[in-house]
């Protein structure tokens, strides 16, 4: 009896040592899993030209960031500026690429968010106005009486700024031209309207603009730009609200992107990105704020 006492003992103690064990692989394999975990980083773009070219290039630009952070990237597409804005304030989007006055507004809306990079170009940006070439108008002022579109109402280049610049040369939009502006949604249907004659004038990026005349998109016989708007702050990179590690490394990645290293950068003319931040665009917020655009 003794000895069988001893057995069960012995048995029970070799089942207690074993589980003991298996605990203990369970609990190394779970902690491995852990610290094989991907960061995962939700990536948008405001959709002011072709959504086809976007979503193309994002989806480039998302693998060439995945392979320089190590990170899991995606690409969402957003159906309007208002949308982005509204994803990256419910923590749907981590990293965007914003105009200047929806950058503001998706930092006001988020004040942990950071702008940290912009192209070169995005320091000293410029709009520019365009007309049918036989319609006669060669000034802001000639503005007066006709039809004119302006891109998204969310956009810098293509509203805000544009908008800023006709008050500024007495000439208000809401009341002096032939009926109510239009807003187009992206720059490269601005000139394609004034192009096809629906509208006798139009407000877009300009970058757009020398892009199209460029490449043959525009017929320049039919459409001519006849006002360059002063240069301000405009698009840019901003992260949403993380840990400083991510954002780091998010933004080491960007600035050593270069022409060539995806399409992205060929979609925004861009041969590198450079350092920004959110004190860059405060006067873009003070125009918004005087044209009762953002409160």
């Amino acid at each position: 009896m003794k000895k069988q006492l001893t057995f069960l003992l012995g048995m029970i103690m070799i089942l207690f040592l074993a589980a003991c064990g298996n605990s203990e692989d369970n609990n190394e394999a779970d902690e491995t899993t852990e610290d094989k975990q991907v960061e995962m980083i939700k990536i948008g773009m405001i959709p002011d030209q072709n959504a086809a070219e976007i979503n193309r290039g994002m989806e480039d630009f998302a693998k060439d960031l995945a392979e320089k952070t190590g990170f899991n990237v995606e690409f969402v597409p957003s159906v309007d500026y208002a949308a982005l804005v509204t994803a990256f304030e419910r923590g749907e989007i981590q990293l965007a690429w914003f105009g200047g006055l929806t950058g503001v507004q998706a930092r006001n809306l988020v004040p942990e968010a950071e702008a940290i990079a912009q192209r070169p170009i995005d320091e000293k940006f410029e709009s520019v106005f365009v007309a049918q070439a036989d319609s006669g108008i060669e000034s802001l002022e000639d503005l007066k009486g006709k039809t004119l579109t302006f891109g998204s109402e969310s956009s810098t280049s293509g509203h805000l700024m544009p908008r800023y610049f006709m008050m500024e040369s007495g000439v208000n939009p809401n009341e002096d031209l032939d009926g109510n502006p239009n807003y187009s949604g992206s720059h490269d249907k601005t000139y394609k309207l004034v192009e096809s004659g629906a509208f006798q004038a139009g407000a877009l990026n300009i970058s757009v603009w020398e892009a199209a005349v460029a490449e043959g998109n525009v017929d320049t016989n039919k459409v001519t730009a006849f006002y360059t708007t002063p240069e301000y702050y405009d698009y840019n990179w901003t992260v949403n609200k993380m840990d400083e590690e991510t954002k780091a490394t998010l933004k080491e990645a960007i600035l050593s992107m270069k022409a060539g290293d995806n399409e992205v950068m060929d979609l925004l003319s861009a041969e590198k990105f450079i350092e920004t931040k959110n004190e860059n665009y405060s006067a873009i917020e003070e125009v918004a704020k005087e044209l009762e655009i953002i409160k």
